[in-house]
């Protein structure tokens, strides 16, 4: 589980932005929305938490953030080559910025261990990394590294909690890599929670429109396309079943004008796998069976059924789920809908957690979200992100309408739009 995630000089975000899913003090919600999680001397936490905010302030950069802390950590030490360039960009406009390190850090819980976390990178080098661990409620050093300029070597600090060959893996870690992926590779069992947590419990889900694979796997099984189909009725779409049809991949079925390198291309990858279509059931009024292809079914439609894969996923395995624009073709009863299984022990009995942004302020009230778990995204005058929680205005409990205060101005976060007038005169 997530407990708290920062970032700086990152994209749009120039200082260090924290995203925090402690559990504020009071009882609002207490049982649904917050849970105690068994690791030692870790506060009650919060199942989801919402980020609202005008378009460009930075609301996806923060989970881009995320998600390329995730992809470092699982795919450094595959890096092919010691000068392979990083995949950071530095916040662009200060003139100080740019020729300074980007830096992440996460602390979560991982098989029962608090774990803290990060590392400072340019696009040449990992400059820091440092991992804390709390096994017992106390902070034990595992990873100490920091890159010195003078000397162009990295000085290690002591880490005597971590055990095994240590010599072996830091002579192993190249500039570009980082000693948890390169350590976990070469068999480190002691931090190998730690990288799975990034790999295996972090989902930071796809920018852009839905991909329906992780769905169309889990259909493969009855016990989950039932599932997915319950998921499906239960968010008010009208879908009785759902049947995949599989056909063996004949490239003979490609235009004729394809370039005969393109057509090798497909060939190669689709050999010996069966090509598989979704068709979707309906009940015509005479009660006979009418199948659909999925294409064909409306974009929100075609949303949920690709959502309900992850959240069946997620709520399953109590695993940590990142979704950009949740709003995004959906109307604002299904949001609140899939927002809600978080909040219900029998729907996600593991805890899972939900971060999402969005900008459907139906949701923004006191009835579905504690005051703790809504933020807010905006940029300053140098046109940096700024994050924010609603926390910081001391809403009145029960009383403020949320809502109302946002669209109103009173918590910032909002778009300043010309006069139409205006506009036009350009």
């Amino acid at each position: 589980m997530l407990v708290e995630f920062s970032v700086k000089n990152f994209l749009s975000i120039c200082e260090q932005t924290t995203l925090s899913l402690v559990a504020a003090k009071g009882q609002e919600l207490e049982e649904t929305n917050t849970f105690q999680p068994d690791a030692p001397s870790t506060p009650a936490m919060l199942r989801s938490a919402a980020i609202y905010g005008p378009n460009a302030a930075g609301k996806s950069n923060l989970i881009r953030a995320l998600q390329t802390m995730a992809r470092m950590v699982t795919k450094s030490a595959g890096q092919s080559q010691t000068g392979e360039a990083l995949a950071v960009t530095p916040f662009l406009l200060n003139e100080d910025a740019p020729s300074q390190p980007s830096e992440f850090e996460v602390t979560f819980i991982s098989q029962g261990v608090r774990y803290q976390y990060g590392f400072a990178v340019t696009k040449e080098r990992i400059t820091e990394e440092w991992l804390l661990a709390y096994p017992k409620g106390r902070p034990q050093r595992w990873i100490d590294r920091t890159y010195d300029e003078k000397s162009q070597s990295y000085a290690w600090r002591t880490m005597d909690k971590l055990t095994g060959r240590k010599r072996t893996w830091q002579a192993a870690t190249r500039p570009n890599a980082l000693f948890l992926s390169t350590a976990v590779q070469l068999n480190n069992q002691q931090l190998k929670p730690v990288f799975d947590w990034f790999s295996d419990t972090l989902h930071v889900a796809g920018f852009g429109r839905w991909d329906p694979a992780f769905s169309i796997d889990l259909c493969g099984k009855e016990k989950a396309r039932d599932r997915i189909v319950s998921f499906l009725q239960a968010a008010d779409i009208d879908i009785a079943g759902v049947e995949l049809q599989k056909e063996k991949f004949n490239i003979n079925d490609l235009p004729d004008d394809m370039p005969e390198a393109i057509k090798s291309m497909i060939a190669e990858r689709y050999q010996n796998k069966p090509l598989v279509s979704v068709k979707t059931t309906h009940v015509s009024d005479s009660g006979e069976k009418v199948l659909f292809d999925l294409d064909v079914e409306s974009d929100g439609a075609q949303k949920i059924f690709a959502l309900a894969g992850p959240w069946l996923d997620t709520l399953e395995n109590g695993y940590v789920l990142i979704i950009d624009e949740l709003h995004d073709n959906l109307h604002p009863l299904i949001v609140k809908f899939l927002v809600k299984l978080f909040h219900s022990e029998n729907s996600n009995p593991k805890n899972a957690q939900l971060i999402f942004s969005t900008h459907d302020t139906s949701i923004l009230n006191q009835e579905i979200f504690r005051r703790d778990q809504i933020w807010f995204c905006d940029k300053d005058k140098d046109h940096a992100t700024q994050l924010y929680p609603l926390t910081d205005f001391s809403p009145r409990k029960g009383v403020e309408n949320l809502e109302r205060g946002y669209l109103s101005g009173r918590y910032g976060a909002l778009p300043y739009l010309k006069n139409i007038n205006k506009v036009m005169e350009y």
